[in-house]
Order: C-alpha cells, then structure tokens, then sequence
C-alpha cells in the first residue's frame, strides 16, 4: 500500500460499478477493521434464512440435499421493494444513527408487516468494500416503517448496507445500498488468503473451498487455548452462521449449517459444518459468527474459487500483524 497515499472521503457514493456489498434493537458494539478479534453482544442476532424457494443472498440445506441460490445484494430493488438509506453518509469514527425503510414500489408505502425469521424481522449487514470492516446490526423498526440503529464505523471509504429480511405475505430478500463514509482514507488490499483464524483467543480452522456452480463442504473448527471448543452454543437456532461476500461486487452469500441444535445429530461443535456453492470463480471474503460462553465472536477468512487470479498473485498486503483475522462488531 502507497503511505503517501491519503485522501479524504465524503462522497454519496462510490462510482464504480457497485454490487452487493450491536446489539439488538438500538443498542450497538464497537466496530473495527482488520486485524482485531471479533465480539458481539451476547443478545446480537444474525441474517435470516432464505427459504427453499430461495431468495437471493441464501444458500439453505435441504432434506435430501442443498439448492443453490443466487447471489443477493446486488440490486437496491427488486420483486416490488426497494432499500430506501435515508443515510448515505456518515463520518468515520463517530457514532451516527444509520436509518432506512423498506418501501413498495409503485405505492411508495413503508412496509411495517415482516415474517420474523432467526429471532428478527429484519437483519443488517455493514462492510466496506475492501472487506476489512464487518458489522452484523439488529435495527429498530419504528411504527411509521423507518428502521434505525447506532453505528461507529472506524475507517472511511466505501461501504455497502444489507437488508436481509421477508415482508408479510412476500418472498424473502437481500437488498443492497451504498454507504459513503467520510475521513481520511487510505486504500486498503484484500486481506490475504488463509485458512486460520483468530478472535478473542479462539482459534478456528477451515477445510473445504468453494467451487463454481457446484455445491462443496466448508468445515469450520473452533478451538480455545489450544482444546477444542465442544460446547458451542445455539445462536439464533444454529451453532454457527456463515456469510460469504465477493470481492469486487460485494456479492451477498447467506450459508446456513448442516444441522441444527436438538435435531438428533448435530454436535455442539468443535466443527460446523456448511454447504455453499460459488456463484463465480473468484476471492470471498467469509465472516463466521459462533457462540460461547455467552458471547458471540467473528472469525474471517479470504478464500478463492475456481482456480481465481489470486491464487498465483503475492499475498496482499494489510495491516495485519499474524494471522488475527476477526472482526469486532
């Protein structure tokens, strides 16, 4: 990375071609980018499930097998709805009150009826576009249909906002807006690729990789001070969540666990285990959240599929010092 290179940031949005991209209710944890360990509050919640019939952004498992969905977040609108981001900007390093609604097309009306799926109406997803920055917030849904919550994001530059969630009555979507944040900003790489990664003195390990148009298993192992963690806890009805981004277009993969928590077979961990299909070849960056004692944490690996350009490219440069590779939230 060019040090000389600083310039500051305070634009509606990026004008490249965009793609896709705490606590719960109001209530909202610190932000940070690459390298630091990542925590959630312990009440935070994560992206709803696509149903089989699929949206966008999701990749469910299925009785008898997995069914590919195809990436979400790449469209502001779509099947009637629109992300309305009455925030397109915000300063980096300040606590602002990011707010939006979700509106239908054609009526202009605010949509106040959501199908809660994991626990919430409505999941947020914020990361910026060099997927250094992660943040998984629960907003607040006002009568009138604005949804709100604080955020801190530290570093300026280009972001992308996700709205995971099912009007009443409607099929389940991943819409996607760009958010500018302003401030000094100096261009950041992807962070390099790897296969460990740590937050909070956790360790997790991932097998598998991801393939293109067709379906594969990314094993994840979490482990503590060196012994496996065998007592992961449910987290919003599974015992880990996985989202996969792609780099470039910020593609929005949502990849649900094999297993659930009571179903007979799924152990608490050390591995979660999931099923995802690549839409392209290309670089992920993949963000898995699990729960233990009480808190929830963030592991973040960068990934290629297909043979991608970066697999014989130099490792990118970051920040980074070893391979803390987590995001606080």
């Amino acid at each position: 990375m060019n040090t000389g290179l600083r310039i500051t940031v305070f634009a509606a949005a990026l004008t490249a071609t965009f793609g896709a991209a705490y606590g719960v209710g109001g209530a909202v944890g610190p932000v940070s980018p690459e390298p630091r360990s990542g925590t959630h509050g312990g009440g935070a919640g994560h992206a709803s499930a696509r149903h089989e019939e699929g949206a966008a952004g999701h990749q469910e498992a299925k009785a008898g097998g997995h069914e590919a969905a195809p990436p979400g977040g790449l469209e502001i609108s779509a099947d009637g709805y629109t992300l309305d981001l009455k925030t397109p900007r915000v300063e980096a390093g300040r606590k602002a009150d990011l707010r939006f609604a979700v509106v239908q097309d054609g009526t202009g009306r605010k949509v106040t009826a959501y199908q809660r799926e994991h626990g919430k109406d409505l999941h947020l997803i914020v990361a910026s576009r060099d997927l250094t920055v992660y943040s998984h917030l629960h907003p607040a849904l006002a009568p009138d249909g604005t949804w709100s919550t604080p955020v801190n994001l530290p570093e300026a530059g280009g972001y992308r906002v996700f709205a995971d969630f099912k009007p009443k009555g409607g099929e389940a979507l991943t819409l996607g807006a760009d958010l500018a944040v302003s401030g000094p900003y100096e261009p950041r790489e992807l962070p390099e690729r790897n296969t460990t990664a740590k937050a909070d003195g956790y360790e997790v390990r991932l097998r598998g990789a991801l393939t293109p148009g067709k379906a594969g298993e990314l094993t994840l192992t979490v482990a503590k001070d060196g012994e496996p963690v065998r007592d992961l806890q449910p987290y919003l009805g599974a015992y880990g969540h996985l989202v996969a981004l792609r780099s470039g277009d910020l593609a929005y993969l949502h990849v649900h666990p094999n297993g659930e928590p009571g179903d007979g077979r799924t152990r608490p961990g050390p591995e979660i285990s999931f099923t995802a299909t690549a839409p392209s070849a290309g670089s992920y960056r993949l963000f898995l959240d699990f729960r233990h004692e009480g808190e929830v944490r963030t592991a973040a690996f960068t990934v290629h599929a297909g043979g991608a350009e970066g697999d014989s490219a130099q490792p990118a440069r970051n920040r980074s010092t070893g391979d803390e590779s987590g995001h606080a939230h």
